[in-house]
């Protein structure tokens, strides 16, 4: 079983920068994935980011170029870089994993995650 536990969350001005964590305990084998997913109220969750155990990477156009996912596979913790933050970025960012990759790159569709965390929440102000 994997627990995921997020952290760095808080609030920001337009333009600010934060960096999310994400400590993993609990073993992942073989190939793997995970990603950064966020949601706000009455909207469903929205995949933003994803790693998998290559190395390789997926974006959704809406962070892309502001938005950078890394892994410390040593500490067993995925990052989030979030830079020139906007208030339509707020909402409560969640990671997860799931116990496989996908080809050609790391799906950002939450139905096919296995493990989350419990979130935590971006507010950007104008």
């Amino acid at each position: 079983q994997v627990q995921l536990v997020e952290s760095g969350g808080g609030s920001v001005q337009a333009g600010g920068s934060l960096r999310l964590s994400c400590a993993a305990s609990g073993y992942m084998s073989g190939g793997y994935s995970w990603g950064w997913f966020r949601q706000t109220p009455g909207k469903e969750r929205q995949g933003i980011a994803a790693i998998d155990s290559y190395g390789d990477l997926n974006y959704a156009d809406s962070v892309k170029g502001r938005f950078t996912i890394y892994q410390d596979n040593a500490e067993n913790t995925l990052y989030l870089q979030m830079n020139s933050l906007k208030p339509e970025d707020t909402a409560m960012y969640y990671c997860a994993q799931a116990s496989r990759r996908w080809w050609p790159v790391p799906t950002l569709e939450s139905a096919r995650y296995d493990y989350w965390g419990q979130g935590t929440q971006v507010t950007v102000s104008s």
